[in-house]
């Protein structure tokens, strides 16, 4: 039987009159990799922002289990305020990858890699420094810890964002169209550490246009728009033969 991970319920956002999200009803189970797709606007990067709070949403209600970590947050009509000591422990629990990488320049790969270790998880410069070197080592920049942002390619600093991500363990990873901002030839490399997690096994929140890593590797597409899930379905299905005409439109648009 399929062990929920995330539950979200009638999940709203505005910004200001911009009513972003629109009542979102959302689960995800443990280990399942979920594309997210839709044109710009659509809602998909706030979704994942709500997901961890980044963004707080203004009404609904958040649910996340995993192992002895169980968390439900319910917001609207000051239900709920969220400690700053909650919001620690929630995004240890989920990583988080953006678009522009978001690493300090002045500090090494290893010192972005081992910051939240040291500061959020209270773990010794040793052992910090220990599980760092080995995140950077699965993916490919063993050599870079001493480096600094500046002098790593694109892909270099996203692997180094992934490292860090990855580095607290968390029990699922949101990835922000974490290939956009990338030249060409450096998609491959991300799209295959994104791939070499799924295959471990890790729960995975994707907002993408990368139409052939979402029906290889997704188990699950959905396709927003104007702030609500328009359709979602296995993934192979929704990239083949979407049921509504507005993914299909969008599909048409993005495959050719």
């Amino acid at each position: 039987m399929a062990e929920e991970i995330l539950h979200i319920e009638n999940l709203h956002k505005a910004f200001g009159k911009l009513e972003v999200l629109k009542g979102i009803d959302f689960s995800v189970n443990k280990g399942e990799v979920i594309v997210i797709v839709g044109r710009s606007g659509s809602g998909k990067s706030t979704l994942l922002r709500c997901t961890n709070l980044i963004e707080v949403p203004d009404s609904g209600c958040l649910r996340f289990r995993h192992q002895a970590f169980e968390r439900e947050f319910h917001f609207g009509d000051g239900k709920h305020r969220v400690s700053g000591a909650e919001l620690q422990e929630l995004r240890t629990h989920i990583g988080m990858v953006f678009q522009h990488f978001n690493l300090w320049p002045h500090l090494t790969a290893l010192e972005n890699v081992t910051l939240a270790l040291k500061k959020v998880v209270g773990m010794s410069a040793n052992e910090a420094n220990e599980r760092g070197m080995r995140q950077l080592e699965k993916v490919g920049l063993a050599d870079k810890g001493s480096a600094h942002p500046g002098t790593l390619s694109g892909g270099m600093q996203q692997r180094v964002a992934i490292a860090r991500a990855l580095a607290l363990d968390p029990a699922i990873m949101l990835f922000d169209e974490v290939t956009s901002a990338l030249d060409p030839e450096l998609v491959a490399g991300i799209l295959e550490e994104m791939r070499r997690l799924a295959e471990e096994g890790m729960t995975m929140l994707v907002v993408t246009h990368e139409m052939g890593f979402a029906q290889e590797v997704g188990d699950r597409v959905v396709f927003m728009d104007g702030g609500v899930i328009v359709e979602q379905g296995p993934a192979r299905q929704m990239v083949n033969d979407p049921q509504n005409p507005k993914t299909r439109e969008f599909l048409k648009v993005i495959l050719h």
